[in-house]
């Protein structure tokens, strides 16, 4: 079994490095060394910035690629329109099991992300920045970082710079999500969509962006677009990170100049010299078979046409031995538990097209295919955030990528290969430990169990409208379970089934054994006080 990969794992570049300068003396550069390695930064005007981030064709590094000129552009005309100071966000949530390059870049080069972020706010007039993240190593490098060279949240200060520390989880990377936990909510996407550019932080234009993004910004302000493009392709140049890991020999994050051949990556960190395929772009991303892998260069546009994904730059490849649709489902079922339970076709689609994977496992046949397929047609753009978009993207794929595995499990009696687990997950899959919100309060064990009565129910069916993760309604219209557990995320929704029930059928107790023994109550009923403070949340 894959265990899942540590913050920093070894670190390699092809070619001359740009991001990774540095690296090779010391494991961390501070302030002095960061200064010693990439020289001084001179400030640019907007216009500047906005020119130079086009003519070398920046754009986001956290998978969505929107033109980083643009964006600039966008946020500055917003601001003196308004006439507000905009807000400067970096994200660095990088919540993916099978991704770590912005950790890496956070907890080895901090000042060199610092560096592109204080140059925009700089030329936008910001008086506001704030790094996102998630774990607990990034979040003591870069809060290190703004000690170094000074900068606070104080309120006396000209620029206000803090860490917004969130919990691990796949949504809260999602733009929304992180600007709604800097405004003091819970980073989840909000059921509206609004462009940050517009309206973000505090109702401020925002320009917010992968941290990998200002770090690319920092190399190109120094050294000029003309150097900048001597590196890679000419209409993607510069270098791009990536995270190798799945069936290789050595995990590893590695600086390449976009153009390389992605079997040569592959080759570095021990891949299998002919994977059966290789998953591009990370759990939201695309398979590609192996014959592709040899036509597929590291590029956004390459990888693109050969029906890969650059996304995030999470490159894993699986050997030969292995089930193809066996690894998917681990994944499907772990993005399944990522959803942040508000939207019905995220929360309840997700996890039908898992099970629906799972049926053709088990043998279930066209039928179970074809269920998969309209389940992951459903769910998209109808959700707050990508989330659903980019896992039903992995399915479809994944139907697209192995046809022989899938007519072998469709029709006949399966591939007859185990399931590895070469994919990386979280421990258990779940965050990791030790984190807030890492298996913490929405991601623990569930602590409520409801119960029907059926001496009072009478089929009135609102139980499986307010609450369909735990009850959907038999042939005959009654709930098909008589006691279940409560997934922590809807708890609240729970307590609102059982005071809406018109014939007072449900009702809710306290499952103890998911609770400490010094824990434990003896009230078998839930409180009319703890129900209101869980529909507050």
């Amino acid at each position: 079994m894959n265990e899942a990969l540590p913050d920093v794992p070894e670190v390699r570049v092809v070619g001359l490095p740009q991001l990774t300068s540095g690296f090779d003396l010391v494991e961390r550069l501070d302030l002095p060394m960061h200064l010693k390695v990439h020289g001084p930064l001179e400030p640019m005007g907007g216009e500047q910035l906005a020119q130079l981030s086009e003519r070398i064709n920046l754009k986001g590094r956290g998978g969505a690629g929107f033109p980083f000129h643009k964006k600039l552009r966008s946020v500055a005309e917003a601001a003196i329109k308004r006439g507000v100071r905009p807000v400067v966000v970096v994200n660095g949530s990088e919540d993916e099991p099978a991704c770590r390059k912005d950790t890496v870049l956070i907890n080895r080069a901090p000042h060199l992300i610092l560096d592109g972020a204080l140059l925009c706010a700089e030329a936008m007039g910001a008086r506001t920045l704030v790094i996102g993240v998630t774990r607990e190593s990034t979040q003591r490098s870069m809060e290190a970082a703004l000690a170094e060279r000074g900068l606070s949240n104080g309120r006396r200060s000209a620029l206000r710079a803090r860490v917004q520390r969130n919990p691990v989880r796949m949504v809260t990377g999602a733009a929304a999500s992180l600007i709604r936990s800097i405004d003091g909510g819970r980073a989840i996407p909000p059921g509206r969509k609004v462009s940050a550019s517009r309206s973000g932080v505090g109702g401020a234009p925002t320009l917010l962006s992968n941290a990998e993004t200002f770090a690319q910004l920092a190399i190109a302000a120094r050294i000029g677009p003309e150097r900048y493009g001597n590196t890679g392709l000419y209409d993607e140049p510069g270098t791009v990170m990536l995270t190798v890991s799945g069936a290789v020999a050595r995990p590893m994050v590695i600086e390449v100049p976009t153009g390389v051949p992605l079997r040569y990556v592959l080759q570095l960190a021990g891949a299998p010299p002919v994977p059966q395929g290789v998953l591009t772009g990370g759990y939201h991303g695309k398979w590609i078979d192996a014959a592709t892998v040899d036509e597929a260069i590291v590029s956004r546009n390459s990888l693109q046409q050969v029906g890969g994904s650059l996304g995030a730059g999470a490159i894993l490849p699986i050997s030969q031995d292995t089930c193809p649709l066996g690894e998917s489902l681990r994944v499907a079922q772990w993005l399944a538990e990522e959803s942040a339970g508000q939207c019905g076709p995220c929360y309840l689609g997700l996890p039908a097209a898992a099970r629906g994977l799972e049926d053709i496992l088990n043998g279930g046949g066209p039928a179970a295919l074809e269920a998969v397929k309209q389940v992951a047609k459903n769910v998209k753009r109808r959700g707050a955030c990508s989330h659903p978009d980019g896992s039903a993207m992995f399915l479809e794929s994944t139907v697209k990528a192995f046809t022989d595995d899938l007519a072998a499990h469709v029709l006949g009696n399966g591939c007859g290969r185990p399931v590895e687990g070469v994919l990386p997950l979280f421990e258990g899959g779940r965050a990791p430990t030790g984190i807030p919100g890492g298996g913490g309060e929405e991601n623990g064990p569930s602590r409520q169990k409801i119960f029907v009565d059926w001496t009072l129910c009478r089929g009135h069916g609102l139980c499986a409208d307010i609450l369909p993760e735990v009850f959907q309604l038999g042939a005959d219209g009654f709930p098909t379970v008589a006691q279940a557990e409560v997934p922590r995320f809807a708890e609240a929704k729970a307590v609102r089934a059982v005071r809406r029930c018109p014939a007072l059928a449900l009702r809710i107790e306290e499952d103890t054994r998911a609770q400490p023994p010094s824990s434990r109550t003896n009230l078998p009923v839930l409180s009319q006080g703890r129900g209101r403070r869980a529909l507050g949340r």
